[in-house]
């Protein structure tokens, strides 16, 4: 099973690997994903071994041709040719010029989108909605804090520091253990918006946690605010409340489930649909969310108290 992308892009492909794994409940499962995701790619329950890999480079397998191939990585040749090249008995992948499929439809959910390749491949149900990922086996730096995540991959895709800093205030103002997350490459940012909002340097979690830890967090936080990106996955694998700010892309392809504890912000109306994710500045619909709806919608969510999760440690808050 091909899928060495981003975190976003793992986390959204699990009802799939799950599907798949119903589909051949006794065969050995591997995903071949990045180095960098193993970490969480071994806590996904339908997934016996994870393969390293690179995007669109060749797989360093030394087994025997598998009995089944699925690419999840893309629509076309490129990807098609890396899970080809293993001389599977089979390969299920979306249809292109000399690889026989499903027709791929670009306006499809994310997620929505692999499960369908399974069912109509395999012939056997995926549910969208199967997400959850098991809690990391290491306790949380922080439990039941409000994690607000500032980065994303793209300028396009990050809302300004200053409202973040704003939003980080009123939380704290709220009573809230107010925490900045962030990767290596956004220690300064995380910075810069802790001491707008106030917080101290301990307030600042960007670049002191691996991805294992970093995952124990958010599935023991209070509530997460972050924009499209894969912070925001994480909180619907471990169905923690969660505000979601979203442009250029929409809640449709990428948007966390339709439950009462994730809140999607977008105002898409700005330019009529999809804008550039690799933009660099930050993209009019995102730049069209404000303050005030981001503080409504925690405000509103934090008062739900979501249900906690089957197995999980009631919330003492």
């Amino acid at each position: 099973m091909l899928r060495p992308l981003g975190l976003g892009d793992l986390l959204t492909g699990v009802p799939a690997l799950r599907a798949i794994r119903a589909a051949v409940p006794g065969h050995r499962l591997v995903l071949a994903t990045t180095e960098a995701l193993r970490p969480l790619a071994e806590l996904v329950d339908a997934v016996d071994e994870v393969l390293p890999a690179r995007e669109l480079e060749s797989l360093r397998w030394a087994g025997p041709p598998p009995e089944l191939a699925v690419d999840l990585h893309g629509k076309g040749p490129a990807s098609h040719r890396v899970v080809a090249a293993l001389r599977p008995d089979r390969l299920l992948c979306f249809g292109s010029p000399g690889y026989p499929g499903p027709v791929w439809h670009p306006d499809e959910h994310e997620v929505a989108r692999w499960c369908r390749l399974v069912t109509e491949g395999l012939g056997v149900p995926a549910h969208p909605d199967a997400l959850d990922l098991a809690e990391p086996p290491l306790p949380p730096l922080v439990r039941s804090a409000a994690l607000v995540h500032p980065g994303a991959a793209y300028p396009s895709r990050r809302w300004p520091a200053d409202r973040f800093a704003a939003v980080a205030r009123h939380l704290r103002a709220a009573g809230h253990d107010v925490r900045i997350t962030g990767g290596p490459a956004e220690v300064g940012l995380a910075r810069e918006v802790a001491e707008a909002a106030g917080l101290g340097e301990e307030a600042v979690l960007a670049g002191r946690t691996t991805s294992l830890e970093l995952a124990a967090v958010v599935a023991a936080a209070r509530v997460v605010v972050s924009g499209d990106t894969g912070v925001a996955h994480l909180a619907s694998a471990y169905r923690r409340p969660s505000v979601v700010l979203f442009g250029p892309v929409p809640p449709a392809l990428w948007g966390p489930p339709r439950r009462p504890q994730h809140v999607v912000l977008w105002h898409g109306d700005v330019h009529g649909g999809t804008g550039d994710p690799w933009g660099t500045t930050v993209d009019p619909a995102l730049a069209a969310v404000t303050v005030d709806e981001v503080t409504a919608a925690l405000e509103h969510i934090v008062a739900l108290r979501a249900t906690p999760r089957p197995g999980a440690v009631p919330d003492p808050g």
